[in-house]
């Protein structure tokens, strides 16, 4: 029986999924280690059922991944180099994995081999989550699922190194036209996280006082109560993205 075959997925394209978090003044990538020896790493990725929307499927991933429905994503970008094939990546893992796949743990057939080879356009999307949010689920093709700060990353496959870039080039172009950083921040935040997140994101130092004076300028937060913190005149205030 195959896995994999035009009846069920549409054929020779795909959704890479560079899925950003943020904690501790570190933005986050997620990444998949795939289950067979070799140390290979990917985005999380999957393929199009023919009676889906790309967009439809791209949510779809990204819930098996995080456990989250309601998630900001966007397309950024296509990916559809000649010679943009998985062959070289499953010679290695059957090579490294042989007895496993002579056991007969799993089963591809040759038609499987021949469609995860053939040449894929990639959609790419990129998603940003608040990472305390996130309950981090394998499929059965993880071993594991983790987060790597942007800058410590490992290796990863094919051209999914590019896709990282791309997306973060495009992340920073339009972080205030979309109002889409609080996405990465929990529901309430105080002034100094929002600036603690934009400096981290463009590897850039702001003055307090402009930076508010330009969030606040955008006129998309609510000011909330202040924040307890020991010392009332020191308090800051809360906010929250508007409704």
């Amino acid at each position: 029986m195959n896995h994999f075959n035009s009846q069920t997925y549409i054929p020779q394209l795909a959704i890479d999924c560079v899925i950003f978090g943020y904690k501790e003044k570190e933005l986050k990538v997620l990444v998949s280690k795939i289950h067979f020896k070799g140390d290979i790493y990917s985005l999380p990725s999957g393929f199009i059922f023919q009676h889906e929307g790309v967009d439809e499927a791209a949510h779809r991933i990204l819930k098996e991944r995080t456990g989250i429905a309601n998630i900001f994503l966007e397309h950024y970008q296509n990916f559809g180099q000649a010679n943009r094939t998985n062959k070289a990546i499953f010679q290695k893992i059957i090579e490294k994995n042989r007895e496993f796949f002579e056991s007969e743990k799993i089963i591809f057939t040759q038609a499987d081999l021949e469609w995860l080879t053939s040449r894929f356009v990639s959609l790419g999307y990129y998603a940003l989550v608040d990472i305390n949010k996130v309950t981090l689920t394998k499929t059965e093709m993880d071993e594991s699922m983790e987060w790597y700060n942007i800058h410590e990353l490992p290796n990863l496959m094919m051209d999914h190194e590019e896709m990282v870039k791309k997306a973060l080039k495009y992340l920073r172009l339009h972080l205030d036209t979309n109002i889409i950083v609080f996405n990465l921040l929990p529901e309430t935040f105080i002034m100094k996280e929002v600036q603690d997140l934009y400096e981290t994101i463009y590897e850039e130092t702001y003055s307090r006082n402009n930076f508010q004076k330009k969030i606040l300028d955008l006129k998309v937060l609510e000011r909330l109560e202040k924040k307890f913190t020991g010392a009332q005149n020191k308090a800051p205030y809360l906010y929250r993205f508007k409704r």
